[in-house]
């Protein structure tokens, strides 16, 4: 129903229409935190609907009392359908107005966002980071390999990726102290232990294991869909002179191990469904178990990246990517992690890798942004930005719109501030 609305109050540009609603966890004054979801500038507490008997769940009378999601994503996709129908008609213009009409229960349950403190949305098990667009592969391998040798042999066969770690994820708003570790300049003898110099950020996206499979059972890629609850916005952070010397041959460790920055809120995959888009073209053909049967196996979510610091008039918007350009899909990912018989549990993270697109602008990190460093970036304030700097603030947007603009949605902040180091 394009032309729906909700009784509800929703700001003109708003990324929490009536056709997000988002999922996310929200703790007030030091009480117990709760789930929740978010229309326009308010968060509807679902623990206060479950309570009130409007919000039914199927297999689970208490799961949104929790301090996270994932006892409701373990409940599976005919439940996740069935809430976001109960909450979209509770929520609509002429629909059930047991909310609407119940003032005692509004004030409990309606809230609005700047009042409370949301906090990380799922309990992450486990995190895998993938290395999934063709144009972010192809522009490090450039710089490294040379252009003849800029992707791997393996890269169009398989998605490739790494296990990332999942206690130094946190939410929107967590800055993150600027590491230290070895590096090695190309003409020194040996490696010396310091602040990392080249600092930067990571475009990229965050789907979430809603269910999973047992030990020895691998997902197919057709059934992946149904298996991934939603996705966030990340920020993988990087530290690239750390990461030139350590990472051969098991690949990244210390250089992103030190902090991933998502946004709080889940947007489920159903939400996604009205923005499904053409996948790139993939030459060779996958191999049978990444072949995907759907003709619109990517999503249309417009990306942008802005740098923030003291002392500039506006934000410097350094990037405008989407993540439909992503070679191997979300499903592919999933299906090729768990191919090997590998479980996959409630709340286990998949980064997408670098989200870069075809342009300049459309260039997910300082790395490519600034091509190693040789095309420094002019700032609002007539600074110069080859990696990021101590006191940036690094700003992360996502929003999706159809051909009129009827039907929107956005992802909410995935924003953090690098502090300076502090050397052992």
């Amino acid at each position: 129903n394009l032309t729906m609305a909700s009784w509800l109050e929703i700001p003109s540009g708003s990324d929490f229409t009536i056709f997000n609603l988002p999922y996310g966890v929200y703790q007030v004054d030091g009480q117990p935190a709760r789930c929740c979801t978010a229309l326009g500038d308010n968060i509807i507490c679902l623990h206060s609907l479950q309570q009130a008997g409007l919000l039914q769940v199927d297999g689970d009378s208490s799961c949104f009392s929790n301090a996270t999601l994932n006892a409701f994503m373990a409940l599976g996709k005919s439940v996740w359908s069935a809430v976001r129908a109960r909450l979209t008609d509770l929520l609509r213009e002429g629909g059930d107005a047991a909310l609407k009409d119940n003032a005692d229960l509004r004030a409990a349950a309606v809230r609005p966002i700047a009042s409370v403190k949301m906090i990380l949305p799922v309990q992450i098990g486990d995190y895998t980071d993938f290395y999934a667009s063709k144009e972010h592969a192809t522009n490090v391998g450039t710089m490294f390999r040379g252009k003849e040798n800029a992707l791997m042999p393996n890269w169009t066969r398989l998605p490739v990726g790494y296990h990332g770690r999942a206690s130094s994820v946190v939410v929107s708003g967590t800055p993150l102290r600027r590491p230290c570790g070895q590096t090695k300049a190309d003409d020194a003898d040996a490696p010396t232990y310091n602040a990392c110099r080249l600092m930067d950020f990571e475009l990229e996206m965050a789907f979430i294991v809603g269910t999973g499979n047992e030990l020895g059972s691998p997902i197919s890629v057709n059934e992946a869909g149904d298996k991934l609850f939603g996705v966030m916005l990340m920020n993988d952070w990087s530290a690239r002179d750390i990461q030139k010397w350590e990472y051969v041959p098991l690949g990244p460790f210390g250089a992103k191990n030190f902090g991933t920055t998502v946004s709080p809120w889940v947007v489920t995959l159903e939400a996604l469904e009205p923005f499904r888009v053409a996948a790139p073209a993939q030459e060779p053909q996958p191999l049978p178990y990444l072949q995907e049967a759907s003709d619109k196996a990517a999503f249309d979510i417009q990306l942008e990246v802005q740098i923030n610091a003291d002392g500039f008039p506006q934000p410097a918007t350094v990037c405008k990517s989407n993540l439909k350009y992503m070679y191997w899909s979300a499903a592919q990912q999933l299906a090729h992690h768990s191919v090997t018989g590998c479980n996959m549990r409630t709340g286990d993270m998949l980064g997408t890798g670098t989200i870069s697109g075809p342009t300049e602008d459309s260039f997910g990190s300082m790395l490519e942004i600034s091509w190693r460093g040789t095309k420094p970036q002019a700032m609002p304030d007539g600074s110069e930005r080859k990696f990021l700097k101590d006191g940036d603030e690094v700003r992360m947007r996502g929003r999706c719109s159809n051909a009129d603009s009827s039907v929107t949605l956005g992802f909410g902040p995935c924003d953090g501030v690098v502090l300076p180091a502090v050397p052992q």
